[in-house]
């Protein structure tokens, strides 16, 4: 059987209006799953604009959270500028509802929208990640690496973390840390894996005494 992109059937879920019980399987699936993880490794998990329709959606997590017996703080939530174009106030006010569960709230693909900057300073996003778009490239491109490395910096000012996404060599791994970035996501850590594959994974790192907890947070687990 063959798999299907996500590109391919979220935007039908979103349009036939099943993602918000999709949105809410994956959340209580991912949180089961990670109870079974090193308690230092963290799940990250993509959250629809569609699901902010739901005025539930802020109970709904406390609800997984309460059920897999997870970590509030093990988890990060990840959002797209445009959860906060529609209805902004209301959907700003359930993030800080998530947040005050313990949650961390991540921007994902940063940069690729048109009033990043203003967000912000809208929401005390704990992370900012980094679209791949620069990432691609950036061992010859000087003007993306200025790009990463202004994020990066402004970031660390804010207060917040930077994850730069689409890493699929040494050569761009070491650049993004170059450019200040606190993490890196992509291929050259490692394809993704059934959950039960991923989670030997982590347990046997976890055993090692030469493998500390950056390495483990960046083997992200994406949900």
């Amino acid at each position: 059987m063959d798999l299907v992109s996500p590109a391919e059937f979220i935007p039908l879920a979103e349009e036939t209006g099943f993602i918000d019980e999709l949105g809410e399987w994956v959340l209580q699936r991912a949180l089961r799953d990670a109870g079974q993880w090193p308690e230092n490794v963290r799940v990250s998990v993509n959250l629809s604009p569609v699901q902010f329709r739901n005025a539930s959606l802020s109970h709904r997590v406390q609800e997984a959270l309460n059920k897999s017996g997870t970590a509030a703080e093990r988890v990060e939530l990840e959002i797209t500028e445009s959860v906060l174009l529609h209805d902004s106030s209301t959907n700003m006010e359930t993030l800080r509802q998530m947040r005050e569960l313990g949650c961390k709230i991540a921007l994902d693909d940063f940069g690729t929208g048109f009033s990043s900057l203003s967000y912000l300073m809208r929401f005390p996003f704990d992370k900012i990640k980094i679209d791949q778009s620069f990432v691609r490239g950036l061992e010859d491109r000087g003007d993306r690496f200025a790009i990463v490395q202004s994020v990066a910096r402004l970031a660390k000012r804010l207060n917040m973390t930077t994850t730069a996404e689409g890493v699929e060599t040494l050569a761009q791994l070491n650049v993004v840390l170059e450019a200040d970035c606190t993490e890196a996501q992509g291929f050259y850590f490692n394809r993704p894996l059934p959950e039960k594959e991923f989670r030997s994974l982590v347990q046997g790192e976890a055993s090692a005494s030469d493998v500390g907890h950056t390495t483990l947070a960046k083997r992200r687990a994406a949900s």
